[in-house]
């Protein structure tokens, strides 16, 4: 959650509030630019793949964050 709250303020700039119920698309206002550096950068930091699969099912920041919790999860049941 940090950081998403993280990209969206210093990669996109983004002025509000950043919160878990929040939609991606009409709070954040997020276009397919916005969700793509979001993606990008959450695999950066995260050492993760995020697929256009994935993005379908997503609608909010909360969901977004249990994404890349159960990516960082299974990243790190490969690794062991």
């Amino acid at each position: 959650m940090v950081e998403i709250r993280r990209i969206a303020i210093e990669e996109l700039e983004w002025k509000g509030s950043v919160e878990p119920n929040h939609d991606l698309l009409k709070d954040l206002q997020l276009d397919s630019l916005g969700l793509t550096v979001m993606a990008v950068g959450l695999e950066n930091r995260f050492r993760v793949k995020l697929s256009e699969e994935d993005a379908a099912g997503l609608h909010t920041v909360a969901d977004l964050a249990r994404l890349v919790a159960v990516r960082v999860s299974s990243a790190g049941e490969v690794r062991t």
